[in-house]
């Protein structure tokens, strides 16, 4: 069976300081009025909303600055957790916490070790006291050990409690914590279950893509239970993939991110190692076709109208966009990417379709491969290469320094994802406890 996908590995990006200056900087449409940059920077100076919609439903913005006008609301900020992206979720939640506006957040770290447990995450609590200055760079997850449920239940003393699950890959970001925040009842920032569990699975949302009809890359799936498997046992499964994909292709596994378990394969015998590194890491494996083409990343904001920013480019130090890329600054990043106005929009509004196909809400990072057709590149325009619901907050992650160049700096940033948590948990409320109408005749 042909299925379609991906080339290069994507997650979170080098940063840059770079603004926009140009009448792409801002939103999703083309048919942007000039005047529409100050108007975004005025509202994302009072920490309310950025981008071409101006049609967004006024219960985001007034859930937050009711809450904030009568108390500041606590917002518990859980990181750590079991995936092999603990690290990087550390260093995210680091800055998450620090750029937190005191004034509106009553901010509650809270760990989970890679064993599961979670904690009260007392170093950072201290540090916080003094000011955001004296946080360690990434948190720790030494602790008292904390119940889940108590920890995240509403207290009378706040306004409202909301949860931003800074939490990168399996066990975190793909609908097992979400899940549980839902029986809690807790509003919480990011993608719901559905949108969570479909974009951690790259299979499962290449399909959910192209049924919605929008393009991305050649890809089969694979599934391996044995990491030591022989190169005699993988040796047909592998002559079929080369077969259908070609050489090079990408081996991954299929519910992981930040580039972990990636290999980039030339030739049979990788394919095979990429292959048993990969179910190292999950027993679901994608191997994709290898593209040559730009890779252009584009920050999502929103719920049922959602935002884009302007598009950013990476160009990989290595010989493709990996960890160390990832987080330790190898990848030259550019905000905004060369496009002209034309292939700007067109990025964006793909990016805001991609979202939508997938049920998502609160915020994604929608990662492309563009074959512009130049400098020995394909021709088939925009591939959706994934879209990461909970991407990297790292201080060289691209989705903050997206919204940052495109007018809304990292607290407002904070602000509008604890005010689209509200906003959907009050429209889930409405139905969450609906009684059955019986209709007797």
């Amino acid at each position: 069976m042909e299925d379609h996908t991906v080339a290069a590995a994507s997650d979170s990006v080098a940063e840059s300081e770079q603004t926009a200056g140009d009448s792409r900087g801002i939103g999703c449409r083309r048919d942007t009025k000039p005047d529409v940059r100050a108007k975004s920077e005025q509202a994302a100076g009072d920490g309310r909303g950025i981008g071409c919609r101006r049609d967004t439903k006024p219960g985001v913005r007034a859930a937050g600055e009711r809450a904030a006008g009568d108390g500041r609301i606590r917002l518990v900020v859980l990181y750590g957790g079991r995936s092999a992206e603990h690290d990087v979720s550390c260093v995210s939640a680091r800055h998450v916490v620090a750029a937190a506006d005191p004034t509106k957040y009553v901010v509650e770290p809270v760990g989970i070790t890679r064993q599961g447990r979670w904690v009260q995450a007392a170093e950072a609590i201290r540090a916080l006291e003094a000011g955001p200055d004296a946080l360690p760079e990434r948190l720790s997850t030494a602790g008292p050990e904390v119940e889940p449920l108590p920890t995240l239940a509403s207290r009378p003393d706040a306004a409202a409690t909301v949860v931003l699950p800074v939490l990168h890959g399996p066990n975190g970001e793909d609908g097992t914590v979400q899940g549980l925040l839902e029986l809690a009842g807790v509003p919480y920032a990011g993608a719901g279950v559905l949108a969570s569990a479909l974009c951690m699975d790259k299979t499962a949302a290449n399909t959910m893509l192209d049924a919605a009809g929008i393009a991305h890359a050649r890809w089969r799936s694979f599934t391996l239970d044995d990491p030591s498997a022989t190169d005699a046992e993988l040796a047909r499964s592998v002559e079929a993939l080369v077969d259908e994909l070609g050489l090079p292709v990408f081996v991954k596994p299929a519910s992981m991110g930040s580039s972990v378990g990636i290999t980039r394969a030339v030739n049979r015998q990788r394919v095979a190692d990429g292959l048993r590194l990969a179910s190292r890491y999950d027993r679901r494996i994608i191997v994709e076709e290898a593209v040559t083409a730009r890779e252009v990343e584009v920050a999502v904001l929103g719920n049922d109208d959602p935002e884009a920013s302007l598009p950013g480019e990476v160009v990989p130090g290595a010989e493709f966009y990996d960890y160390a890329d990832k987080y330790e600054d190898g990848a030259e990043l550019l905000i905004p990417a060369p496009l002209d106005d034309d292939e700007a929009a067109a990025c964006r509004s793909l990016a805001i379709d991609a979202y939508r196909a997938l049920r998502v809400e609160g915020l994604a990072r929608v990662d492309f491969l563009y074959e512009d057709g130049r400098s020995g590149r394909g021709g088939r325009g925009w591939l959706v290469s994934e879209l990461n619901t909970m991407p990297g907050f790292t201080p060289i992650s691209m989705y903050p320094k997206l919204w940052a160049a495109s007018g809304l700096s990292y607290p407002q940033l904070i602000d509008r994802l604890v005010a689209l948590a509200l906003e959907r948990h009050a429209r889930r409320e409405q139905h969450a406890f609906t009684e059955p109408t019986l209709h007797i005749d």
